[in-house]
């Protein structure tokens, strides 16, 4: 089974490394793996240059949706693996995929998230796990599901036959719209707790507004496709809501060089590259 890993980046040059580094390190090797760079400014592209199974390929128009389009579009293995350039991946990742897929009925697939970069991580990761199984279960009575574009995979298939009727528009989750129009196709998705995938904790260094706003597209996603569903995504609004603030603190104290926790580091600037909101598209 051949599986193609495609990667979105915009100014990744902290993270990019750890995650080709886990790619190079998995017992199945990957047929390709695509990195699409959607306009960095900082030396992402150097460091995807150093890693000679990396075909890296740039997608001018700004916007995850549209460098996630080019990549899936460029894949050529049976199955198409999609994963964030903070996604570290365990040895067996590949192989896991490979597995899940031997089930033909099987057309897509997302996993859980194991979080690094913050303090009380494990604590962060049995939270995720906890939602992200009442989520889906919630989902699945009505014969729904949904993906997540740091740990998920698809057939190649599937995607042909899927991306004419995706909407490319802001204040949506692409990976949601994704799963809403494979569904609408008649493509079965699953959420496989196996398929596992460290994450970092970034998105809660955001102030609340920003991080808010974030989380909210999740039940807009459902509402602007006129899915009833919205209601299943209000218990992980409320959550990360309450957990914002222990979060935040818990985040920006952690030094990852020590991997303790100091309350000197919450008032460090960060001298990374500004990001974009993922929601929003540039047409």
């Amino acid at each position: 089974m051949k599986i193609s890993i495609v990667v979105p980046v915009y100014n990744e040059a902290d993270s990019l490394k750890a995650c080709l580094e886990s790619i190079a390190k998995q017992t199945k090797k990957a047929y390709e793996v695509i990195v699409v760079d959607n306009n960095s400014t900082d030396c992402t592209q150097d460091i995807a240059r150093q890693f000679s199974f990396v075909t890296l390929i740039e997608e001018p128009r700004q916007g995850v949706v549209h460098a996630r389009t080019s990549g899936f579009n460029r894949a050529h293995g049976d199955i198409i693996a999609r994963i964030d350039a903070d996604t570290i991946l365990p040895a067996n990742w590949l192989s896991v995929v490979e597995s899940i897929f031997q089930d033909e009925n099987i057309d897509a697939v997302s996993g859980l998230a194991l979080y690094y970069g913050v303090a009380a991580a494990k604590l962060a990761s049995q939270v995720d796990l906890f939602l992200r199984r009442k989520v889906s279960a919630s989902l699945k009575k009505q014969n729904k599901m949904y993906l997540w574009g740091a740990n998920m995979a698809m057939r190649r298939e599937a995607w042909q036959a899927t991306k004419a009727y995706l909407c490319h528009r802001s204040h949506q989750h692409e990976d949601f719209d994704l799963a809403i129009h494979l569904q609408k196709q008649g493509f079965n998705i699953i959420f496989h707790e196996g398929l596992q995938a460290m994450v970092s904790s970034r998105r809660i260094g955001m102030s609340f507004i920003d991080y808010m706003h974030y989380v909210m597209m999740s039940p807009k996603t459902y509402s602007q496709h006129n899915i009833g569903v919205k209601k299943q995504m209000y218990p992980v609004v409320f959550v990360c809501a309450v957990f914002y603030l222990p979060g935040y603190i818990l985040y920006k104290g952690y030094n990852p060089i020590t991997q303790r926790f100091s309350l000197s580091r919450l008032f460090l600037v960060s001298q990374s590259a500004q990001r974009v909101d993922p929601t929003i598209f540039v047409a």
